[in-house]
């Protein structure tokens, strides 16, 4: 059965490890190897430009059927700091974690930018990946055009940011 596994790297280092392991681990071993990132709007030289920031700083995934031999071939990728576990062996990320990951980037794992529209003091998603966490969001940022919503990760709780802009107000 396929599992989704959470590696921690050192932080500014994730493209570079996700290449390396793409390079080095044997095909057999490893489904996929993804970073899973967000869009979101920045304005510089007097006009809004599309970036893409890591969703989860520190983290890189990688899918396997066969986790054992996975762990031997991530001894020979430099950079990784850990797999995530509970100290006697691998712990590949729950259910709802994978489902999350799916629902915000899709097979691309990029979360588009969402649009909404304030009505009162609610806001309504009305496109984007925000659209299926509607209770979720705990705080907006209308001028960075950053949404932050909190779910469980990796064990904790977590405040994740994404790309929401509010293209209406009533």
């Amino acid at each position: 059965m396929e599992n989704w596994y959470a590696v921690q790297v050192r932080a500014g280092r994730e493209e570079a490890v996700l290449q390396l392991s793409k390079k080095i681990i044997d095909e057999s071993a490893l489904k996929e190897c993804f970073i899973p990132y967000y869009e979101r709007m920045k304005r510089f030289q007097g006009e809004w430009h599309k970036e893409q920031y890591i969703l989860f700083p520190g983290y890189i995934f990688l899918v396997t059927e066969q986790v054992d031999v996975l762990f031997w071939e991530l001894k020979k990728v430099q950079g990784l700091t850990r797999i995530l576990g509970d100290g006697m062996e691998f712990v590949p990320i729950k259910e709802e974690e994978k489902v999350f990951l799916q629902k915000m980037g899709g097979s691309s794992h990029l979360a588009e930018m969402s649009k909404g529209i304030i009505k009162g003091d609610k806001v309504i998603i009305m496109s984007g990946p925000l659209s299926k966490f509607k209770g979720k969001i705990t705080s907006i940022d209308r001028h960075k055009r950053l949404a932050v919503i909190q779910i469980e990760m990796f064990g904790r709780w977590m405040d994740v940011k994404v790309g929401l802009e509010i293209v209406h107000r009533e």
